[in-house]
């Protein structure tokens, strides 16, 4: 008589991050990173820091310290697409940070559709300067401001976000 056969196990479901938690995202780009914060008790997120990008990569150290101060639940990365839903030359970056993320901190990470978030960021940036809230000098926080963007998109749908195993 032969033994039953084992089923295969299940392909491992990456963790999802807590619909009632804090997260931290994350605007890629070749010389920044922009770093927000948000939570789903609001409908809105802070840009909180950028990091500096260099030949070797992210300033680790910096991540680190971002994630041991606001102690997220998960963490949100955009995903930079073209208007027309192709890759852009940074997906790649931002993919990689993304996956370095999950390896380094073993927290969920989801991508994020970031299309126009840097337009947005510059529109909410100009009425902030508009406003006397802001000045020219702020402009290097607008990396944060499109981290913040990232969020509140996947605030308001985080069914769309992909994880990230």
């Amino acid at each position: 008589m032969s033994e039953p056969a084992t089923p295969a196990p299940a392909a491992a479901t990456p963790p999802t991050i807590r619909r009632d938690g804090t997260v931290l995202g994350f605007d890629v780009g070749s010389r920044r990173i922009g770093v927000a914060i948000g939570s789903s008790f609001g409908t809105h997120a802070r840009a909180i820091a950028v990091v500096d990008v260099h030949g070797n990569g992210p300033d680790w150290t910096a991540v680190e310290r971002l994630i041991k101060e606001w102690r997220p639940d998960g963490l949100v990365v955009g995903d930079p697409l073209t208007l027309d839903g192709q890759d852009q030359p940074n997906r790649k970056r931002a993919q990689g940070f993304a996956r370095q993320l999950r390896e380094r901190f073993k927290l969920p990470v989801v991508l994020v559709d970031e299309r126009s978030s840097s337009v947005e960021a510059a529109r909410r940036f100009a009425v902030e300067r508009a406003e006397g809230r802001k000045r020219r000098r702020d402009a290097a926080a607008l990396d944060a401001v499109a981290a913040a963007v990232i969020i509140e998109r996947w605030l308001s749908s985080p069914d769309d976000a992909t994880p990230v195993s």
